[in-house]
């Protein structure tokens, strides 16, 4: 009896341990656009890869739960004007994952007083505002993440090669990806948020955007495989010209923007590490 007792007594202190260390259920709501909505739809990459940084850090987490809330081609304002209809849930951890398309789109970025007087969602630092308040409005106690954008090269959609776009090297509208990025950072210090800086320290660079661009020689018409920062000066065609990216030229991106597995890998690292202390 005496013996029985004390193994149900080391068994009970076991599982009171196993329990006591076990990490705490974690859900996480992710919001962004294309790059985050891609996760659940390799289809639409031509398969090009196998699975998006909210796959792979739950792989590495698995006591996080995720929920996709990536919109394709959305922006910040976007996202912003549409809040109250995206049935966000109240989670532990949210992480913002926008601006890019902001920055192609022409948003103006604005300045730090949108944000603090809640000027409304015509601005990068405005939108941020509206969407911040009503992930704090769902929990005040949440973990918030902010994202930069990455570097970009020219992108080219794969699935319709009319829908391309010169990369983070020039202005558009006059205005830089880098100023985009440093609005999300102002308002991560602001807050005391964390922040995944993916412009200045994934590693995710104009040079490996892309192994190179395939275009045509403009004074042969042979094609060639121009590398950055070459393929800037050289014109593409979408209605006549191949694809600029085979299957060869896939580095940190496969299309000049979306991340490959590759630059998905190295996201979801960048995130674990944030996470691994909620």
């Amino acid at each position: 009896m005496k013996k029985w007792l004390t193994g149900f007594f080391i068994a009970v202190t076991v599982i009171v341990a196993v329990t006591a260390f076990a990490p705490r259920k974690i859900t996480w709501v992710a919001i962004g656009d294309s790059i985050t909505y891609l996760n659940e739809h390799q289809d639409e990459t031509g398969n090009r890869i196998t699975k998006g940084y909210m796959t792979r850090v739950t792989e590495m987490l698995p006591h996080v739960q995720y929920i996709n809330k990536g919109y394709n081609g959305w922006t910040s304002g976007g996202i912003a004007d549409a809040i109250e209809k995206l049935d966000l849930v109240k989670a532990d951890v949210y992480s913002v994952f926008l601006g890019t398309n902001d920055w192609w789109g022409g948003r103006p970025v604005g300045n730090f007083s949108d944000y603090l007087q809640q000027t409304g969602n015509s601005t990068v630092y405005g939108a941020f505002r509206t969407v911040i308040d009503k992930l704090r409005s769902l929990n005040k106690k949440a973990h918030i993440i902010l994202i930069t954008p990455l570097q970009r090269g020219d992108f080219v959609y794969i699935n319709d090669m009319n829908n391309n776009a010169w990369g983070s090297y020039r202005e558009k509208k006059g205005q830089q990806l880098s100023q985009v990025v440093a609005a999300i950072d102002s308002i991560a210090r602001y807050e005391h948020f964390d922040l995944a800086d993916l412009y200045h320290n994934s590693g995710i660079t104009l040079e490996n955007v892309v192994k190179y661009k395939r275009l045509k020689d403009p004074a042969t018409g042979e094609y060639r495989n121009y590398r950055w920062p070459d393929y800037k000066d050289i014109p593409f065609h979408p209605g006549t010209d191949e694809y600029p990216y085979p299957v060869t030229a896939i580095d940190m991106t496969y299309d000049g923007l979306h991340p490959s597995d590759k630059g998905f890998a190295v996201i979801a690292d960048m995130l674990v590490k944030i996470m691994k202390g909620y």
